[in-house]
């Protein structure tokens, strides 16, 4: 396994170690001794969207495959919310990607705006109710910031069965994995105007379900981050940076207009690379099909000059974009967990459908961290929300605290961490030592079961879903992998 070429995290003896692992990535990747307790960088208040914000933490879109096929929450969705509600995270971003229409699920059992806005709306409070149950129950207190996730998956839906992909642009490599080879799957301007409505809908709803502001979600090769770097689209959506933002542009006027007092924040990848592939015979990842003509037709924060190159400049102007739209709440990621996981998420155990990461995962939370302090430099009055903490593991922490005191970033967004350990915002926030057992390991089991039909969870380290039937068909294929 991969873990032979690197040290995970968790085999650290001691903080100094560690620390002078991270210098070997680079001079500036620092960990702060101590970041626990009321004292805490994490524990300092920030004012946002009119709330009185009290830590630094970020509770990340989470969704777990789990829903019903008419798009409703079912017991494991409503207790994914309780359990975020339970980490004490001051924000919580989204909690849900919610599918502004049937057709824009990646998956069948993804909640979704449907026909029926009476339940959407008693749903949509049901999930809100389990936010406040959840804090209610460790005892949180003070403001929460909710908001809910909106997107269209685009070219990676899949409401129904096999891969029903609408695309936004061609991509050479990417057409070519899901066997697309005419116009058939592209969206047309009035199919974009047209989700661009369905975007404003569900707006309209969660903001009378008690939501706090809205994700337009634009990262992770879905409907609006593809649109981003569409530059070889014709029509008013492609082709110049105007018209690559025009959907986004129009969606966020939309909402203004039908949502007053509605805050609008943005989750965007504002840096890819090109796709990657098993190498064969090893498995380890490498670049499929990096060319400068596929950089120049398609992707968005991709530089020329190899695959790891990042061109911030359009990235940046879009930042200025949400400055002029008011659009303050920013949460940056980089890449797509379908064709560059080992950037998305790192991880030291890849999923089912991966491959073995081609650097130390540390170098791939350390763009992350680069990616966001570019952005906090250029946009400081934007609200910023980091991302890639999980792999940290037990050091997380202290690499969280070094950001936020530096000021590096505003919030500290984390995700599979929340799954296994909901609480660790909570015991950081109040001096309490670290429950080790709890800490999620990237073994990737929460990808792997879904990519292959099951419901989203920690499978390794969560009593209940170790418990479900489908612990085991999880191991098997994990199994079945490695003996290749």
């Amino acid at each position: 396994m991969s873990r032979d070429r690197f040290v995970p995290p968790g085999h650290f003896r001691d903080l100094d170690s560690f620390r002078e692992a991270l210098r070997g990535v680079d001079p500036g990747f620092g960990a702060d001794p101590s970041p626990f307790g009321a004292d805490s960088a994490l524990a300092r208040p920030l004012e946002v969207a009119g709330k009185h914000l009290s830590n630094r933490f970020t509770a990340h879109p989470m969704e777990g495959w789990d829903g019903t096929a008419e798009g409703r929450p079912t017991e494991l969705t409503l207790r994914r919310w309780r359990r975020f509600g339970r980490s004490g995270a001051a924000l919580i971003w989204g909690g849900e990607a919610f599918a502004v229409r049937e057709d824009g699920r990646a998956n069948p059992n993804q909640l979704h705006l449907h026909a029926d806005h009476g339940a959407v709306v008693a749903d949509l409070r049901a999930l809100l109710a389990e936010i406040e149950l959840g804090r209610s129950e460790v005892g949180a207190d003070g403001d929460v910031l909710v908001g809910l996730q909106l997107t269209h998956s685009g070219r990676w839906s899949r409401p129904v069965g096999p891969p029903a992909p609408r695309i936004a642009a061609h991509h050479p490599v990417l057409d070519a994995r899901l066997g697309i080879d005419d116009d058939a799957t592209l969206l047309t301007d009035d199919d974009l105007r047209a989700i661009g409505a369905c975007y404003v809908d569900a707006a309209r709803l969660a903001q009378e379900a008690g939501f706090d502001f809205v994700d337009v979600k634009a990262c992770h090769g879905y409907l609006l981050h593809e649109l981003l770097g569409a530059k070889g689209r014709e029509g008013a959506y492609g082709g110049s940076f105007a018209n690559r933002t025009r959907l986004f542009v129009e969606i966020v006027a939309g909402i203004r207009a039908a949502c007053p007092g509605l805050a609008i924040g943005v989750r965007v990848s504002l840096a890819d690379v090109g796709p990657f592939r098993p190498a064969p015979g090893s498995r380890i990842g490498e670049p499929d099909g990096f060319t400068a003509d596929v950089v120049e037709a398609a992707g968005f924060g991709r530089g020329r000059a190899d695959v790891y190159a990042f061109d911030l400049d359009e990235p940046f102007a879009f930042l200025q974009l949400c400055e002029q739209l008011d659009v303050r709440l920013v949460n940056v990621t980089l890449g797509s967990p379908y064709y560059c996981p080992h950037l998305q998420r790192p991880a030291a155990y890849p999923p089912s459908d991966g491959y073995l990461p081609p650097e130390d995962p540390l170098a791939s939370v350390f763009r992350h961290l680069q990616v966001v302090r570019a952005a906090k430099a250029h946009c400081p009055d934007l609200v910023l929300v980091g991302t890639g903490y999980t792999y940290l593991q037990e050091w997380l922490p202290h690499v969280a605290h070094h950001e936020v005191a530096q000021g590096h970033v505003d919030f500290v967004g984390l995700g599979r961490m929340l799954l296994s350990y909901p609480e660790l915002p909570l015991d950081v926030l109040r001096g309490d030592a670290l429950r080790k057992k709890l800490i999620c390991r990237t073994f990737s089991d929460c990808t792997t079961a879904p990519r292959n039909g099951m419901v989203s969870g920690c499978y390794p380290l969560d009593d209940l879903y170790r418990a479900r039937p489908e612990a085991a068909r999880v191991r098997a294929i994990k199994q079945a992998r490695t003996a290749r």
